[in-house]
């Protein structure tokens, strides 16, 4: 069960990609003191925490409901966890720019930052490969890193720097695209056994 827990911190790590999401979240909350950005840390991984549990206890029941297979899931999800990766390695970014006024926990650093389709296709994918148990402890630890990542993220900015966090967050893009090839094929090896 090591094994497992330990796959399903590492793909989920790497997914949310705490890095990439330090860069932005010191982006969206430059002027804001220390106090408001720690409530603002706080509030954002407790909103992913019950976004996470709810997709990991009741994701598969969701895809019942809509009639959609897992094999479909994994090819579709791991396509989607290609682009993502793809846009991780290559540095493109997208046109959110939230209003700093507004509370920038829920969204954009809960979803789709933090909690985002990458991260949902993941968590439901590893249920069905590991298990409830597993994957709920990797997901744990997984967020309790994350959370300290980005509550201490003006110390771990400042020794990054500017571009070691672009090197690590492209890095973390290279094992989330061969995650989603994992997926993929999985998938197609699993249509393949059923014909």
């Amino acid at each position: 069960m090591y094994d497992e827990i330990m796959k399903s911190f590492i793909a989920l790590f790497v997914i949310i990609n705490p890095i990439g999401n330090l860069t932005i979240f010191v982006g969206l909350a430059k002027g804001i003191d220390a106090k408001k950005r720690t409530h603002i840390v706080n509030r954002a991984m407790g909103i992913s925490s019950v976004l996470l549990i709810f997709f990991l206890f009741l994701g598969a029941s969701v895809f019942k409901l809509f009639n959609i297979g897992m094999d479909s899931f994994m090819i579709g999800g791991g396509i989607l966890l290609l682009i993502i990766a793809i846009i991780y390695v290559l540095d493109i970014h997208t046109n959110s720019d939230p209003n700093i006024e507004n509370d920038i926990a829920a969204v954009p650093m809960a979803t789709p930052f933090l909690i985002g389709p990458g991260t949902i296709t993941s968590t439901v994918l590893l249920v069905t490969q590991y298990g409830i148990l597993p994957t709920l402890l990797g997901a744990a630890g997984a967020l309790v890193a994350v959370w300290a990542i980005l509550r201490f993220s003006n110390q771990v900015y400042k020794f990054l720097g500017v571009h070691w966090a672009s090197v690590l967050s492209r890095v973390m893009g290279l094992f989330v695209a061969a995650i989603a090839i994992e997926f993929i094929k999985g998938g197609i090896l699993t249509i393949m056994g059923s014909i």
